[in-house]
């Protein structure tokens, strides 16, 4: 296995610093502590240089808040120069990882994504059960409490089998340890996200590798598996749970863990996939149109780009768009222009001009 041992440099070198702060205000620049960050924008950067290069580098403390999507989460979320730094990090060491990453690994990745895992579940779908015209089944998972329960030695140790530059593994170190001594990452900081596909990465090779699984898909902590054999699924299942438990310290989430067979339609990503159709799960509706109007009284108070808002909507009519929600959608599209009929995004913009 390839190492990498003199990563540092690159790390705090100026232009990374800068493209790292460029990557952290995207879709934020409005928000008050960026004009406070850009104030003196030279001087805040060259600041946590310095600090890095000192070693004086300390993250501040997280700000944490409950929400309800409807599952109740706790977010934790990083000072802005701190979500700097860790775009700086990720942007030296995420290349390096991505490489071994397998192709069916698809949450905050570029060139991945929910959508793609669903096309992906329903291609695999119809070439097992040779489509379907024959019975074929679906281990459908999720690991308990996934974020919260990250070993932090264990997670050193597979960083460790690669980056071999003692001053990013103490960044790193650092970086996690401002969330908890022993385990657990913030959900909501980017590196949380980098890192939670680093340590599962050992999950996918073990399933790809020494179990020899052709059909398996991974988002986050969800998976799915596609087997024509229902008792290899439960053969498959025991010794997954087994490695989890003894590689990774994890567990199974024993009531969101099951196996049922293709045509009866599994919940996956947000949907409810049938062979031949899907559904959006029930509560998508409800906690899209909380959304915007969560984002509505952000841009009444300046604290959001209508950009963003534009951005996101349109990116749940992609995702509504794959299942049968035509005139669901129609509807939360008249809402939407009637609740936001003043504002206009610079997406739009460009189209009015390539139309003249």
């Amino acid at each position: 296995m390839k190492t990498y041992r003199n990563l540092w440099e690159k790390l705090c070198n100026e232009d990374n610093l800068f493209r790292a702060y460029k990557k952290a205000r995207k879709h934020k620049t409005q928000k008050y502590y960026v004009l406070e960050f850009e104030k003196n924008l030279q001087t805040n950067l060259s600041l946590l240089r310095t600090e890095l290069l000192l070693h004086a580098y300390r993250p501040r403390p997280l700000q944490t808040f409950i929400i309800c999507d409807p599952k109740t989460r706790k977010i934790s979320k990083s000072d802005f120069r701190d979500r700097i730094i860790h775009h700086a990090l990720c942007n030296i060491i995420e290349p390096i990882f991505e490489k071994s990453f397998i192709f069916d690994s698809y949450a905050n990745r570029g060139g991945k994504g929910t959508l793609k895992a669903i096309r992906r579940f329903e291609q695999l779908s119809r070439k097992v059960s040779q489509n379907h015209s024959q019975n074929a089944f679906v281990l459908k998972a999720d690991i308990k409490h996934y974020f919260e329960e990250v070993d932090h030695i264990m997670l050193i140790n597979i960083i460790h089998k690669k980056i071999r530059d003692p001053k990013v593994m103490w960044l790193i170190k650092i970086i996690l340890k401002n969330y908890s001594a022993e385990k657990g990452m913030p959900l909501g900081n980017l590196t949380s996200q980098f890192l939670a596909n680093v340590y599962l990465n050992e999950l996918d090779q073990f399933v790809k590798r020494r179990l020899k699984v052709e059909y398996y898909i991974r988002y986050v902590d969800d998976f799915v598996i596609l087997e024509k054999d229902k008792e290899r699924l439960l053969f498959l299942k025991k010794r997954i749970d087994t490695f989890l438990i003894e590689q990774l310290n994890l567990h199974l989430h024993l009531h969101k863990t099951l196996i049922c067979n293709i045509k009866q339609g599994i919940t996956f990503l947000g949907f409810r996939a049938f062979p031949y159709h899907k559904l959006l799960k029930k509560n998508n509706l409800p906690r899209m149109k909380n959304k915007l109007s969560l984002m509505q009284e952000e841009l009444n108070q300046r604290n959001i780009d209508y950009d963003k808002i534009y951005a996101s909507f349109e990116g749940w009519l992609a995702y509504a768009h794959q299942a049968d929600t035509y005139q669901l959608r129609q509807n939360m599209i008249q809402k939407y222009e009637k609740t936001f009929s003043q504002e206009i995004s610079a997406l739009e913009i460009n189209r009015i001009i390539q139309q003249i």
